[in-house]
């Protein structure tokens, strides 16, 4: 989700790359869930995050019907985590305030209080440093913290999934016909959330393929 923000008013002024160490270690939260209350729309799901649910046996299907709902993102409606009505808080917090699929949670919660800025068809991290009420922080390396194998390939990943969406809604802006905009956009939503992914087999293939149909597709 693209957002206009001052960087230089909520961050440490620093980039960050895997590599590199961060002052964001909390201690596992010590029992503060307040980054999965009151989220609104801003949890947005990649598809990485639906083949991570499907490796715990949570399929879309599921997810659509307590957990997630879909709503226009830049453009592109896309499914984000549904915070519920009592209390504000994610579906998947338990009432011990501890993410009950915490081993398998979406990628912009491994990524708080990190944020990524893009440039140059590429990304870094920044650190917001006002997010997290947990104080006295310690530094862990980002690649620790976000805990996903192979962080190289999901680097890459980030960075096409990122591209494409943009190349997407340079696509939609250009539509002037509503019907066919809508046809477009629940047929991504079709192919990268609701087609079930091989959890037997690794993702990054199983997602190009699915990227190449789309340039089939739509061109």
């Amino acid at each position: 989700m693209e957002r206009n923000w001052d960087l230089s008013e909520m961050t440490d002024g620093k980039s960050y790359t895997e590599n590199d160490l961060a002052r964001i270690g909390c201690n596992e939260c010590e029992g503060c869930s307040k980054c999965c209350h009151n989220m609104g729309e801003s949890i947005v799901l990649d598809p990485y995050d639906i083949y991570q649910f499907a490796k715990v046996g949570i399929t879309m299907e599921e997810l659509m019907s307590k957990a997630v709902e879909l709503n226009v993102a830049d453009g592109v409606i896309l499914p984000n985590l549904k915070m519920q009505e009592d209390g504000g808080k994610c579906f998947f917090l338990d009432e011990n305030g501890r993410c009950s699929v915490h081993s398998n949670r979406p990628g912009i919660c491994r990524l708080f209080p990190l944020g990524r800025i893009y440039d140059d068809n590429d990304f870094k991290y920044f650190n917001q440093i006002y997010e997290c009420p947990k104080k006295n922080k310690t530094k862990v390396r980002i690649d620790k913290w976000l805990g996903i194998d192979n962080i190289n390939k999901y680097h890459e990943y980030i960075v096409t999934w990122h591209y494409f969406l943009k190349d997407i809604q340079h696509i939609l802006k250009g539509m002037q016909d509503e019907s066919q905009i809508k046809t477009i956009t629940m047929y991504l939503v079709k192919l990268f959330y609701l087609m079930p992914y091989d959890v037997n087999n690794e993702f990054y293939l199983q997602f190009t393929q699915r990227i190449n149909k789309v340039k089939e597709v739509i061109g």
